[in-house]
């Protein structure tokens, strides 16, 4: 197995901090950062108003991704993503693709209380007033219905940063 590259990924709740943390991290390790929000606006501008569009959208784009986040870890690079792992069906794709890769991969799980994330998303709405339509606090009890904790069953590398 190369142990030349690593695919970085995280999971958290909505708010938990994982686009500033994917963004120290790529800084850090001079990695390859890739931002869903970043797609998604450059792919389908104006196309997304709702939960349900988010995801259709999130899914169309998962092929042309895998492919590039496939050609750069062989390069040797590392990748970080700052997209969201939060259901076991996502993570499956993320582990997939590191072992496709041959490479090693570390899920960051940011775990935070309810009250730290709706604080975070309360202060980006200031901070970034285009995201104010979906950083609401009906939007992350929306998601927190699909959100799952990463388990040790799913053979994944787990780095743990808990807020309380």
């Amino acid at each position: 197995m190369s142990q030349q590259s690593n695919l970085i990924f995280f999971t958290g709740k909505m708010g938990a901090g994982k686009s500033t943390k994917s963004q120290q991290i790529a800084l850090e390790k001079g990695a390859v950062l890739l931002s869903e929000d970043e797609w998604l606006s450059a792919l389908y501008p104006n196309e997304i108003h709702s939960f349900d569009d988010y995801i259709r959208y999130s899914l169309r784009m998962k092929p042309l991704i895998h492919g590039l986040v496939k050609n750069i870890l062989q390069t040797g690079s590392d990748v970080v993503m700052d997209f969201p792992a939060n259901t076991q069906r996502q993570r499956k794709w993320f582990l997939d693709l590191a072992l496709e890769a041959d490479v090693n991969h570390q899920l960051i799980y940011l775990k935070m209380s309810d009250e730290i994330c709706l604080k975070q998303i309360s202060q980006r709405r200031t901070e970034q007033p285009q995201r104010a339509k979906f950083d609401t606090e009906s939007v992350f009890y929306e998601t927190m219905k699909y959100f799952e904790e990463p388990h040790e069953d799913e053979l994944l590398n787990i780095e743990l940063i808990e807020r309380k």
